[in-house]
């Protein structure tokens, strides 16, 4: 019996053979089926891996550096985390060069150079890959890079673990750290000597950073707190990164829970005193209570307002009650041991505010009966003794982009961004400003937190 020609089809291969005939009438067809599938595949792939790598299951950072706008970039294989929580997105979306250069699968070092002698260089990102350095500014890859590491810093090795930056007089000059392995090299900024130190009370660190003028050095999921110029570590060291640099809702069984929410480097997402003078201030899935002698105690959000659970927008006290914005909700519990959660709530923010949720942060100043509701970049009063309440008074906020959580009390206001809090001594000088006043640290000066 005579054989049937060979009957197959490639569905990716440029052509299809059919009795042994050569079908090319398909072919455009054919390569547009094989591109959606690849994109497809590579959009799936790329967004599988972004959800594996969950930072609070403990990963080894590849870098650390933080933008312009004081933002940490934590880079983890092709990926980077931006701030203290959310998921992982590729770092070519904001940096794409980085891929049309280089292929990338991770970024050995990075840091932001501080040098105010030269704005050529000063608030520019650097980024080191094997042999090669980028150079951004504003997420915009500057003329002439990549470069050889050692065109733009001679005398610093390639394939590096970590740098981090040291102006003065952090340093005895503007310099950069780098490291690799156990040799640890300060770079001078301006004369661009090399002198190579060793810190030797240091573990090698797989990154490294600098944040509120302190030193980090990461190694694995731990990190330690570091002299720059000496390398000492003074404190208890290594401790664990995810409690005081990301926002996980489950710790290390060794974690100290007080420890590590007076000190976290994770800004608070909202913040209130109650008629007695408490403070009370939340942080994803805890919180932080200080009494009127000073004396503080943590736990988790769920243990005090169950209903809640956890992650608030916005907290204000008035007339001994506690009201809880969480997305377009309000709670409203009456203080007392243990806070009693009232009947009927929670109830849309719109309803019993007037205004639409979600807020980002809400204060009552002492014997007032204005809540002051902080959404987007405006400011609007509540008048909460009156029926229907509604919104009114509404002023753009000129002196910050984003406000994080904010309070009133005697002195005023504290308003709270990052890590830091500035203090103004009305809600009319606050609305006012075009310039902030002093910076104070959140942790150090509301926590008592001194490293």
């Amino acid at each position: 019996m005579l054989q049937q020609p060979l009957r197959y089809i490639l569905p990716c291969s440029p052509t299809y053979w059919i009795r042994g005939q050569v079908v090319m009438k398909l072919l455009p067809h054919i390569l547009f089926i094989c591109l959606a599938l690849a994109l497809t595949w590579a959009q799936d792939h790329h967004q599988h891996h972004a959800d594996v790598l969950d930072r609070c299951k403990g990963l080894e950072m590849d870098a650390v550096a933080v933008n312009e706008e004081g933002i940490p970039y934590f880079f983890k294989g092709d990926h980077l985390f931006k701030g203290f929580h959310g998921k992982a997105e590729l770092s070519n979306g904001s940096f794409a060069e980085l891929d049309d250069h280089h292929h990338l699968g991770h970024v050995d070092a990075a840091f932001r150079m501080h040098y105010e002698d030269d704005p050529t260089h000063h608030d520019h990102m650097f980024f080191f890959l094997d042999n090669k350095v980028f150079r951004y500014y504003q997420h915009k890859l500057e003329a002439g890079y990549p470069k050889d590491i050692s065109e733009v810093f001679p005398g610093i090795p390639d394939h590096l673990d970590a740098a981090v930056e040291c102006p003065k007089p952090e340093c005895d000059e503007d310099s950069v750290i780098f490291f690799k392995k156990d040799d640890i090299y300060h770079y001078n900024v301006k004369t661009k000597a090399v002198e190579k130190k060793e810190f030797d009370s240091m573990p090698n660190c797989t990154s490294a950073f600098r944040f509120m003028e302190h030193y980090y050095c990461f190694h694995g999921h731990m990190f330690s707190k570091f002299d720059p110029k000496t390398g000492d570590v003074h404190g208890k060291y290594p401790k664990e990164a995810r409690d005081y640099f990301m926002r996980c809702s489950k710790f290390s069984d060794e974690s100290d829970h007080l420890e590590r929410e007076r000190c976290s480097r994770v800004h608070l997402d909202a913040i209130t005193s109650d008629d007695d003078g408490d403070l009370y201030a939340f942080r994803g899935h805890h919180f932080i209570r200080k009494d009127n002698n000073d004396t503080l105690t943590s736990n988790n959000i769920e243990s005090a307002f169950k209903e809640l659970h956890s992650e608030v927008d916005a907290v204000f006290s008035y007339q001994d009650h506690l009201y809880m914005i969480k997305d377009d909700h309000l709670y409203v519990y009456k203080v007392g041991e243990p806070h009693t959660h009232l009947d009927g709530y929670p109830k849309p923010v719109k309803e019993e505010l007037g205004i639409e949720g979600p807020i980002d942060a809400a204060f009552v100043c002492q014997d007032h009966h204005i809540a002051h509701i902080i959404k987007g970049k405006d400011i609007y009063d509540v008048d909460m003794s009156a029926t229907p309440r509604v919104p009114s008074n509404k002023r753009p906020i000129s002196v910050l982009n984003k406000v994080d959580a904010a309070m009133c009390g005697p002195g005023g206001v504290k308003v709270i961004r990052g890590n830091h809090f500035y203090h103004f001594d009305s809600v009319m000088l606050f609305v006012a400003s075009r310039a902030l006043p002093e910076q104070h640290k959140v942790s150090l000066e509301l926590f008592g937190c001194d490293h």
